[in-house]
């Protein structure tokens, strides 16, 4: 359940640990970018997973961005924020929201969702994970929370 993942973060300390967090869990980091123009332009190298901060070098394009990379390109995006309301709640394409800040386990929890679900399984999503409309454009199916 090895996946490709896109990181998009300008704060190259928060950039490093999400890299260290995810190769320890068995996954590729294909690039860590600041910017949309960046991601956008590793995005053809295919990606399975990105997670997208919202506000980035180039201001506050993560919604945008995060739309257009799941959209596009067919990646399954987490948005990764302090500011989970600049998210509008209708956006399509992404699957969720990670409030920063968040802990390893979260992130572990986070990620192993997403990937269960592009390989087509069911899973019940972490509890501090906000999930978001564009899960059902994806065709994603989750397990409701008792």
């Amino acid at each position: 359940m090895s996946q490709r993942v896109l990181i998009v973060e300008d704060e190259a300390l928060i950039a490093l640990d999400l890299s260290h967090c995810l190769e320890a869990m068995g996954h590729e980091v294909v690039a860590t970018v600041v910017d949309s123009e960046e991601a956008l332009s590793v995005a053809p190298q295919g990606i399975d997973l990105a997670l997208v901060d919202l506000n980035l070098r180039d201001g506050p394009t993560g919604p945008a961005l995060g739309e257009t990379l799941a959209r596009k390109w067919g990646a399954t995006v987490i948005y990764l924020t302090a500011n989970p309301g600049q998210v509008a709640p209708g956006i399509a394409g992404p699957v969720g929201i990670l409030p920063k800040p968040f802990t390893d386990a979260a992130l572990t929890q986070a990620v192993s969702f997403a990937a269960s679900l592009r390989e087509g399984g069911s899973a019940v999503p972490p509890s501090e994970l906000r999930l978001l409309a564009g899960a059902a454009v994806q065709g994603i199916r989750w397990e409701a929370r008792l």
